[in-house]
This record gives C-alpha cells, structure tokens and sequence, in this order.
C-alpha cells in the first residue's frame, strides 16, 4: 500500500494530511458534542478501544498484516504516545468550555510551531518568504483571540498547550519515520491513550472529585455513566475517525517535511467555522473572519511556494525552501 510513495512523497504526505485533517475535525465535533454528559477519560477510552478494533481489521491487513507493528524502539513509542495523549487531553478540555472555531484558532498556533520546531530540531530550511507567511497566520492567531476578550479565560491556555504537545508529536513521528510503519505509530498511541484513560477512570471515574461549574473541570471529573443507545452511533464513529486520522497524520509526517505537510492542517479552521455553525449555532462575527482570512491566506501562500519549489527541484539536490 503506498508504493507510489517512493516516487512522490510529498503528494502522499499532502492527501494524507487532508484527509487526518478531515477525520480530526469529525472527532473535535463529537468530543464537544458529548462534553456536557461524559467525563472525558471515558469518552477517550470507548474511542481509543473501538479505534484499535478498527485498526486490527481494517488498517493494519492492508498494511502488511501484524509484523507491520513490529518495533525496537517501544520507548520512542510511548514517549510519542504521551504526547499525542497530552494534546488530546488539553485540546479536549479546552472544547468544552470555549467556542469550536475559537479552540481551534488558538490551537493553530501548532502548524507553526511545528514549522520552527523542523528547523531547530529536523533541521529542514525554511526561506525568509515562508518565514512572512508563517509571521502573517500568526497575526490571523491573534486578531482572532482578541487579547483582552474571553478569548483570554483560563480556557484557552488548554489549547495553547495542547499545540506545544501536538508539535512534539510530529517531531518524534519525523525522528522514527523512517523505521516504523504509520500502523504501527497508530497502533502504539492508541495503546498509550487505552493505558491513560484507563488509568484516570480507575483515579476519579466514580466521580469523587465531581462538583465544579467549570466546564472544563467537570468533563475532566465528571463520574462515568452508561451511554444510552443514541449516543452509540456518535461513539463509534469517534473510533474510526481517531483511527483514520492518527494513521494518515502519521502517514503525512513519516513521508514528507514538517514543513510541508503543516500548512495542509488549516483546512480545519474553516471545518471548524462550519461545524460550530451547523451543530452548535456559534457564528464568527467580522474580525474573527479577517484573523482566519490571515491564517489562511499564510497557509495557502505556503502551499503554492512548496508546489513552485517542487516545479524547479533539481533531483538529488539541496533545496533552499524561500
């Protein structure tokens, strides 16, 4: 599967990353629509157990069967998986309190962060233009939270976390890329989150720390319940959106640069604009409009540059990405 990798890697990581993107937004959706009855560690182990049954058999035969998860380096495995745990976690509850289009925009300080995080640490180039770009989304960031406004509640420090957590996941997908499988990677995050969220019901599922109005706080305490027969279909598909998207977004960063594969991930933005209208009834008002303009207009540039760049590339070359 995916053989047409070797000769075009960075088509492969870009439709991978859109179609992550796409699975990651349907499971922002669900997660928030479910934060008002759920305790998080719940709703995280019910994805995360449906999540690893799909990947079993569906994913991982059509990626070479059970040795494709076969690893020496557990340990990066874990480290990788408590990352991806920790964003998760912080995004989540971050969810539960704030608006989706607003979570989002403050969590999509990630994609840049991952772009600088590929220069000090992968030691990818980014030229002085994607540089401008990368500057110009994180004006939009801004004009979108709005410092001095709700934007600013405890709430949305979740997300700013949650992006520092995301970017270490991608540099530690980039360093074992090379000798791991993207089934593998999901199969391994999926464990660690089955691990932590087991771990947290055992702690306070029965709900002893339960009590606070903090929207945040009571989907972190809340007690577990048995979910009723219409919220099945939402969890289920919870699962196979966690699976998909962790198996394509580790697809995206095994096969191509962080720094090209990152600006495909504001595609969520307008997902999430849609999605808070269609579902929740949140509409932006103008200014937020002109800050996702930015972030879009910053993260289009980048992808235009990258495709001329990939036009004049000569093979077997440094490139010096301007």
């Amino acid at each position: 599967m995916f053989t047409f990798a070797k000769d075009n890697p960075a088509l492969l990581g870009s439709v991978s990353a859109i179609v992550a993107v796409i699975c990651f937004s349907i499971n922002d959706v669900a997660i928030k629509f479910l934060s008002g009855d759920y305790a998080l560690h719940q709703v995280v182990l019910i994805r995360s157990i449906i999540g690893s049954i799909f990947l079993l058999a569906v994913i991982v035969p059509i990626s070479g069967g059970l040795p494709a998860l076969r690893t020496r380096r557990l340990g990066i495995h874990i480290l990788r998986g408590s990352c991806v745990v920790f964003a998760n976690m912080a995004f989540f509850l971050g969810l539960a309190a704030l608006p989706l289009a607003e979570g989002v925009a403050i969590f999509f300080i990630s994609p840049l962060v991952i772009t600088v995080f590929s220069v000090i640490f992968l030691k990818e180039q980014v030229g002085p233009r994607r540089w401008a770009a990368i500057a110009l989304g994180l004006v939009g960031v801004v004009i979108v939270l709005r410092p001095g406004t709700a934007a600013f509640q405890l709430a949305s420090l979740l997300p700013l976390m949650a992006a520092f957590g995301y970017a270490a996941l991608h540099m530690l997908t980039r360093y074992i890329g090379r000798t791991e499988t993207a089934a593998a990677m999901s199969f391994y995050i999926q464990m660690t989150f089955i691990m932590v969220s087991a771990g947290l019901g055992l702690l306070m599922g029965d709900g002893k720390f339960a009590g606070t109005t903090d929207p945040s706080l009571s989907f972190l305490f809340r007690a577990w319940v048995w979910p009723p027969v219409g919220d099945y279909w939402v969890l289920v598909l919870l699962g196979v959106a966690s699976a998909f998207g962790g198996f394509f977004i580790s697809q995206a960063y095994r096969v191509s640069e962080a720094a090209l594969v990152a600006p495909f991930e504001y595609i969520a933005m307008p997902m999430a604009i849609v999605w808070g209208i269609l579902v929740f009834d949140e509409w932006p008002d103008g200014v937020a409009l002109a800050g996702i303009a930015l972030i879009l207009g910053s993260g289009l540039y980048m992808i235009w540059r990258e495709a001329r760049l990939a036009e004049v590339d000569v093979p077997d070359t440094p490139r010096y990405r301007r």
